[in-house]
């Protein structure tokens, strides 16, 4: 059985640790075995371990009708509680289309059918995907990886009900870095930290993040989590075990007393301004004080006409209006760039007049990489530079 500790969600109140006792737990296993089944999606499995957590607090189960629209209409859910993202249950029509008047139950299951959770489903509807889509992501581009899943992978169907969770799902590597938000908490508790920045990134981590997040730890006077999403990303970037080697590679290049890696089994949906407002709420959940939001924050790239889906700072001008409703402090910087003149990372309006000014596009690195072209040492340290190449077998 599992043991989650309690954390505070992001507008007060104690959330309740959703795990269930032994005994219930061994009850409700009986009675799965005589219900219907449903096999969660890898989004699916992040969004539970989400909930069962309280990384998504105040979220005590996948949102319901009237939520969820408020959420797609307003960024809110229905009592006013600001949370951008839905984060919903799809079943297909089979689970969907008896449980609309309510009173079933549904079993949870991992990949491997392991009884994760029991759904005991109030209300169940047809959403509008492609209207979900233009709220949430302001497209339904296919080019875009959210808009893309729901339109082509989302099942017609959104249930919810009362959760109860068993377990969480198992991560057998890199157990040392995973901490929920209560454990997150107890550690800086323990090593004394009041303020703290987080960092959110999907990609390995090189100079410019090492000296993005160097900056921001000096301008919140603060200690640094090295937070990365390590469940669902963008279709076609480097996997999450390479990624969590490079992690591990750069951090003897911070001082070690000021930062703090952990990983986050987090399903993005690459929804820019929104999402970046969700990451910070779900950072502010496991104890940061401070969120960094970078250039083009959870941005998905170009759309199929080639313009970007979000203007560049979009996403930090959306976190500085509801800073203060968050009882947060948001870090923001330009983009920063390498000028050799100077030896140095700058912020691109910082450079001198007529600087050469160099970096190097996510694109761009996976063509060196599959091209096996080497990385400059500006870019990135040797040890992810190598770290990087041994994953592609160059």
């Amino acid at each position: 059985m599992t043991t989650i500790t309690t954390c505070q969600p992001p507008h007060g109140g104690v959330l309740v640790d959703l795990p269930v006792p032994a005994d219930r737990a061994t009850e409700l296993t009986d009675r799965a075995a005589r219900l219907p089944s449903w096999r969660l999606t890898p989004r699916q499995r992040c969004d539970l371990e989400l909930l069962a957590c309280g990384a998504f607090s105040p979220l005590r189960s996948f949102l319901g009708e009237d939520d969820y629209t408020h959420v797609c209409e307003s960024m809110r859910l229905a009592d006013g509680t600001l949370w951008p993202i839905p984060v919903t249950l799809d079943v297909p029509e089979d689970l969907g289309a008896p449980a609309v008047r309510g009173g079933h139950s549904l079993a949870l299951r991992d990949t491997d059918d392991t009884l994760l959770a029991v759904l005991h489903v109030t209300q169940a509807w047809r959403p509008d995907l492609a209207a979900e889509a233009a709220a949430v992501f302001g497209t339904t581009d296919p080019a875009h990886p959210g808009a893309e899943y729901l339109l082509r992978h989302v099942h017609r169907w959104y249930v919810t009900g009362e959760l109860e969770v068993l377990r969480l799902p198992p991560h057998p590597d890199f157990a040392a870095f995973r901490r929920t938000p209560g454990q997150l908490r107890e550690e800086f508790a323990r090593r004394g930290w009041e303020r703290v920045v987080a960092f959110q990134t999907r990609n390995p981590l090189h100079r410019a993040h090492q000296e993005l997040t160097l900056r921001a730890v000096r301008q919140a006077d603060a200690h640094l989590l090295i937070h990365p999403v390590v469940g669902v990303t963008k279709p076609g970037d480097i996997d999450h075990h390479t990624r969590v080697r490079c992690y591990q590679a750069i951090l003897p290049h911070y001082p070690q007393e000021r930062v703090l890696l952990s990983l986050l089994p987090l399903a993005m949906r690459m929804g820019g301004p929104r999402e970046a407002l969700w990451h910070a709420i779900i950072r502010k959940n496991y104890g940061a004080t401070h969120f960094i939001v970078g250039r083009d924050h959870a941005g998905p790239g170009l759309d199929s006409s080639g313009r970007p889906f979000y203007e560049p700072y979009a996403a930090q001008e959306l976190l500085r209006g509801h800073s203060q409703e968050l009882g947060m402090g948001v870090v923001t910087f330009p983009r920063l760039v390498y000028v050799p003149e100077c030896a140095a990372y700058l912020p691109e309006d910082e450079a001198p007049a007529g600087s050469r000014m160099l970096s190097i596009s996510g694109t761009e690195l996976r063509q060196r990489l599959a091209e096996g072209r080497e990385l400059p040492s500006w870019f990135t340290p040797p040890e992810i530079a190598a770290e990087l190449r041994r994953s592609r077998g160059c």
